[in-house]
């Protein structure tokens, strides 16, 4: 493991990123350092850090791995110590941003993170918010720190990649930035404009509104998708026939997305912080959230209605991450079917082809024991397999007859 000192010789580094373990801060740590800059990453999870210093992805990203192994020990260090923010330059904070129970923001994680920033913080210091947050959380910041003595340069700067996908689109989409000031503009700019990609520039809460508006609009996307399958599959219909007759070479419904499981662990609460912004009516964004949320509890009435009886019957649920070729499970939904397919009696089995759970069983097993299949997520391996005959099979993204 490579091993550094816990305190840098002043300005040891361009940039510091707060969270810098995760799914955001880490590709991007990876990409700045790539692209010149000396990074360092700061995160509470140091479980993972001798996976990281040794050159390993703690999750999966598509050609991440080659390039951490390449930048690791040299400009790409990691950090223990939330002092080491004096060293830096360029503070970027990647901390997760989810709702309570209440579907309300949660804005203090932020806010303690502040607190422990402000012995170490300078009025030179850039501090740019890439996590997702409630709109007017950003100059909420900023007076709280102003309030507190400190005027760092602060920007928002939103994080629009797709998970697995960073890699790439970092060098590729358009950086919408946002800042206070000139000076923090400028620092925005100057970051991601060294990875040579377009920046769009807008004022600050419109930059919150951007992610908010992305994820809202995916999610109500998907909404639409699951309503239509609801719709004909009460009705008897085969859905697969109509998702094609509705987009076989017709341009207008290109973008019209296959039903399934969408959540993962950002368009839900996006859309709830939208909706918390907007009083509470966000009538769209409630509406898209019944709808996605209940679709497991859709498909087990339809089992029912089609003759299943769940007791003594065994249920294997194919795919457990939020979505394809990933190995992030975090809020996805084939969770919450599993809980609802064994209240109802069911032995169920689960298997994913990238999360490791010693509860799971492979694939090959799980398509013999169970009598009834479920797919999940459509993980591109799943196309390959084989069904037995006689098996009751509840495939929404259509995987094994594409």
């Amino acid at each position: 493991m490579i091993q550094y000192s816990s305190h840098p010789m002043p300005h040891d580094f361009d940039v510091l990123i707060i969270g810098g373990f995760g799914h955001v801060g880490l590709p991007l740590g990876i990409v700045l350092a790539d692209a010149g800059f000396t990074v360092a990453l700061q995160d509470i999870n140091q479980k993972i850090r001798p996976m990281i210093e040794a050159g390993q992805m703690p999750f999966m990203e598509h050609d991440a791995e080659p390039l951490l192994k390449k930048v690791i020990g040299k400009n790409l260090r990691c950090s223990t110590d939330i002092a080491d923010i004096a060293r830096a330059k360029t503070i970027v904070i990647t901390i997760g941003t989810p709702v309570d129970e209440y579907l309300s923001p949660k804005t203090r994680p932020l806010f303690a993170l502040a607190d422990a920033m402000l012995p170490h913080l300078r009025d030179d210091h850039c501090l740019i918010l890439r996590s997702t947050v409630y709109p007017g959380t950003t100059l909420a910041l900023k007076r709280y720190l102003q309030q507190r003595g400190k005027q760092p340069h602060i920007a928002n700067c939103p994080e629009r990649i797709v998970q697995g996908f960073a890699i790439r689109e970092l060098r590729e989409l358009p950086q919408v930035i946002a800042g206070f000031s000139p000076e923090a503009t400028a620092c925005a700019r100057g970051l991601f404009g060294k990875l040579g990609v377009e920046t769009i520039e807008v004022e600050v809460e419109e930059a919150e509104l951007t992610k908010l508006f992305l994820n809202a609009w995916r999610y109500m996307q998907f909404a639409a998708a699951n309503q239509f399958y609801m719709i004909a599959a009460e009705r008897g219909l085969d859905y697969d026939r109509v998702y094609r007759a509705m987009t076989h070479n017709y341009k207008r419904a290109k973008d019209l997305p296959r039903p399934g499981f969408a959540a993962g662990p950002c368009l839900f609460k996006d859309t709830m912080q939208l909706a918390a912004a907007n009083r509470n009516q966000f009538l769209l964004g409630h509406a898209a959230m019944m709808v996605n949320e209940g679709l497991p509890a859709f498909l087990v009435t339809l089992l029912k209605q089609r003759g299943t009886m769940f007791a003594g019957t065994t249920v294997g649920v194919l795919g457990m991450a939020f979505k394809a070729d990933i190995d992030d499970p975090r809020e996805a939904l084939s969770y919450k079917l599993v809980k609802l397919l064994r209240f109802e009696g069911a032995e169920v089995l689960c298997s994913d082809e990238y999360i490791r759970d010693p509860t799971f069983v492979s694939k090959e097993d799980l398509i013999k024991r169970a009598e009834v299949i479920v797919v999940g997520v459509p993980h591109s391996t799943y196309r390959s397999l084989v069904l037995p005959e006689g098996k009751v099979v509840v495939d929404l993204w259509n995987t094994f007859r594409s």
